[in-house]
């Protein structure tokens, strides 16, 4: 059986305040994009786990799909599977390609072994492989608070742009992110500045990670004005990076972009919620 595991872009960032269990309450939106990771599950003698595509660092036996099946396997008698994973959705991008891979997996378990799981037990199954994966069992758009995983659906439709995504060869990590941001318990208010018109959100919109990774990768900044300078409406960067993205009325032409980049043209008008 095949799925396909869709990435995520971060609409705002506001950093509010360190937690005493170690992580941080956030404030942001997350909005699914047309970027694919491929899956397939088929039952076989023993649980084996194969990648392709880009390079997945790490031990493969720590991927997020095989402890999503493990974790399940606790609840529900799963034979042995094969998972496959094509992986095309960029790493250490702030795209969210790790957590898509594992929600998108524990659906397609679901479905394959008819486990009888509603859209609630599928989502606490996903909160414990991380803060953002149960985002993708409704894979709508949604105001994440908490330590991003408490959600609130919000009404945004930017179907009408094109987005425009680049990913520069840098990996940042979350840990060292986190490490340059700067909490504001007060946030700037995102829910209310999201209602302001697209081409407004330049100056009320932000990503709180930005100031601290482009001063250390100055190279993502200057994407962010190249796109701008491009004849985007509103620019950041997801997550905590390193991508960087655009919205633009008209699919834009690029130029100045080192070869390294990735760069992906985005038509998100038929993606169904």
């Amino acid at each position: 059986m095949i799925t396909f595991a869709n990435a995520k872009i971060n609409i705002g960032l506001q950093v509010l305040q360190r937690r005493d269990d170690g992580y941080h309450d956030l404030e942001t939106v997350f909005y699914p994009v047309k970027i694919y990771d491929v899956l397939e599950v088929v039952e076989a003698k023993s649980v084996r786990f194969i990648s392709s595509g880009l390079l997945i660092p790490g031990d493969c036996q720590d991927n997020l799909c095989l402890k999503a099946y493990r974790l399940l396997k606790t609840a529900y008698d799963l034979p042995p599977v094969e998972i496959y994973l094509h992986k095309t959705i960029p790493i250490g991008a702030g795209l969210g390609g790790g957590s898509a891979d594992a929600a998108f997996l524990l659906k397609l378990l679901n479905t394959m072994f008819a486990l009888g799981m509603g859209e609630a037990e599928l989502m606490n199954f996903a909160r414990r492989l991380g803060s953002d994966c149960a985002f993708f069992i409704r894979n709508t758009p949604v105001l994440a608070t908490g330590i991003g995983d408490v959600f609130q659906s919000v009404q945004l439709d930017l179907s009408s742009y094109h987005i425009v995504l680049v990913k520069p060869d840098v990996h940042i990590s979350t840990a060292t992110a986190y490490g340059t941001v700067m909490p504001n318990p007060t946030g700037r208010q995102l829910a209310s500045a999201l209602s302001l018109p697209i081409a407004e959100w330049h100056h009320a919109v932000f990503n709180d990670f930005e100031a601290g990774v482009f001063a250390r990768h100055p190279g993502i900044g200057a994407l962010k004005d190249l796109l701008y300078r491009s004849g985007a409406v509103y620019a950041a960067m997801s997550g905590s990076g390193s991508s960087v993205y655009g919205l633009f009325e008209d699919k834009p032409v690029l130029s100045g972009l080192n070869p390294a980049y990735e760069v992906f043209y985005i038509d998100n008008s038929d993606l169904q919620w």
